[in-house]
């Protein structure tokens, strides 16, 4: 029977100290990555691919605000681009496109829509051989009073800020790449940067100091002429307080977000080495200097975008027109998935047909713009007349109702989600003030040459080329066709 030899502990301890070797390496000081340190590369491969898109009411209700006014807007231009500020309902059918209206609703409904914005009249027509036996009308569109002191004060603010919306399309032009811009993809941005509808012949050729036009091979297009070093100066970041009750410096890389947005670790860890790549400033760098799909390129794009944002009058536009500019601007060939890859600079709404984006840092809270420009005063005039025109269909609604004749036009949907009408891919601006367009420009002073209407208002008469051709009417009004 063998005996088991048991050791004391302590000699258990000291055998096995002096026989057997550490099977475990040691640990390196805490402080080893600070003494050999590698540069790290930053990729797109670090952000994640799809980010989740979070929605924000406050900044979608600007996108469905500018959808109610979309036909106004675009009918207003219309009538004020003729000499006598009036179209034929039977050629303005053929701009169905450009009204963006849908198959179901009929360009006369939508025009009894807004009779505060409105009116429909009748004209007479010379008696020819297949109208001898009776007087022949037709009905026109005009707008109502209100609507034209609306106009005027916007040809007056037009005239009187040219030279700022000057400066727009100069460092518009100092952006791009070899400094020159096709008018027939500005006429897209147009509108979200303020200029009027008549921009491409008053003023590209009132500046000619700036800019001036010339013919490419692609059609007109917009030339830098002289470079302005205060303009090359992007925009200043803004000042961001964290509310601490102890003003010192954070621990940790803090990213503010919009309220409920919440992105991943990878996401965060990813803007927080965008943000601390050093500025690039994009009017004295070319994006032929930086590879493509890299950081750096991306960090040019990104400020092109904030600048071209910072210039509209809502800090806001489409998505698509910035892709017309994808070229000039360098920018990549996902310009949408850059644009969502980033939620701290820009907000990507999905209200309607196409995605607008928001420069995020123009808005507070709340939805509300931190700085109004010049023309937000005429928008909010234009949207008290499109209330207006609701709050008189509903007295005439509740008219006819005690009268007991409550009919109503079979194409006539007077709710309020048939305001919201979709938006159309393709603006056609460029096209709407051809003379070409078939059917579309009829000569309407042979119409009524032999017809003396007399007073505007209350004899009949409409506005002249005489009256609109820079000097005010004999009725005070300051307006010339577009």
């Amino acid at each position: 029977m063998t005996r088991s030899l048991s050791l004391p502990l302590q000699n258990h301890c000291y055998f096995s100290k002096s026989i057997f070797l550490p099977s475990t390496p040691l640990k390196r000081p805490r402080n080893h990555l600070l003494t050999s340190k590698k540069p790290v590369s930053i990729s797109l491969s670090m952000c994640c691919s799809s980010p989740k898109m979070v929605r924000d009411a406050s900044l979608d209700k600007h996108v469905v605000r500018q959808n109610k006014i979309r036909f106004v807007q675009k009918l207003k231009t219309l009538l004020l681009s003729k000499p006598k500020h009036y179209i034929p309902l039977h050629i303005l059918s053929k701009c169905r496109s450009y009204l963006s209206l849908p198959d179901r609703r009929s360009i006369r409904s939508m025009i009894h829509r807004y009779p505060s914005i409105f009116e429909v009249f009748t004209i007479p027509t010379p008696q020819l051989p297949f109208n001898a036996t009776k007087p022949y009308s037709q009905l026109c569109v005009r707008l109502t009073s209100s609507a034209v002191v609306l106009a005027d004060q916007e040809f007056k603010l037009h005239s009187a800020i040219s030279d700022n919306l000057a400066a727009k399309l100069q460092k518009l032009l100092m952006l791009s790449s070899h400094r020159r811009l096709l008018l027939s993809k500005l006429v897209h941005l147009a509108p979200d940067l303020g200029l009027p509808p008549n921009f491409r012949s008053r003023l590209c050729n009132d500046h000619p100091d700036k800019f001036k036009t010339v013919d490419t091979s692609y059609g007109r297009a917009l030339e830098l002429v002289s470079w302005d070093a205060q303009l090359a100066v992007p925009l200043s970041r803004p000042d961001v307080s964290l509310g601490l009750i102890v003003d010192r410096p954070l621990k940790f890389k803090h990213l503010r977000l919009r309220k409920g947005l919440n992105l991943k670790r990878r996401h965060q860890d990813f803007l927080i080495k965008f943000e601390e790549l050093p500025d690039v400033c994009p009017y004295n760098t070319s994006s032929e200097e930086f590879v493509k799909e890299t950081i750096e390129a991306e960090k040019r794009a990104c400020a092109v975008v904030r600048e071209v944002l910072g210039m509209t009058v809502e800090k806001r536009t489409l998505i698509d027109h910035l892709t017309h500019f994808r070229k000039e601007f360098g920018f990549p060939n996902k310009l949408r998935g850059m644009i969502v890859r980033h939620p701290e600079l820009f907000y990507v709404s999905v209200k309607g047909l196409r995605d607008s984006v928001f420069l995020t840092e123009g808005y507070d809270d709340k939805g509300r713009l931190l700085k109004n420009d010049e023309t937000s005063a005429l928008k909010d005039q234009l949207m008290g007349l499109v209330r207006e025109s609701k709050r008189m269909r509903r007295e005439k609604r509740i008219g006819d109702t005690v009268n007991g004749s409550d009919i109503r036009d079979s194409d006539d949907v007077s709710s309020d989600e048939s305001d919201d009408i979709g938006d159309d891919y393709f603006d056609g601006l460029e096209n709407v003030f051809d003379s070409e367009c078939s059917g579309f420009d009829c000569d309407l002073n042979k119409v009524h040459k032999s017809y003396d209407l007399g007073d505007y208002r209350e004899k009949g008469e409409f506005w002249t080329v005489d009256a609109c051709t820079g000097g005010a009417n004999k009725e005070g009004r300051f307006l010339e066709p577009w």
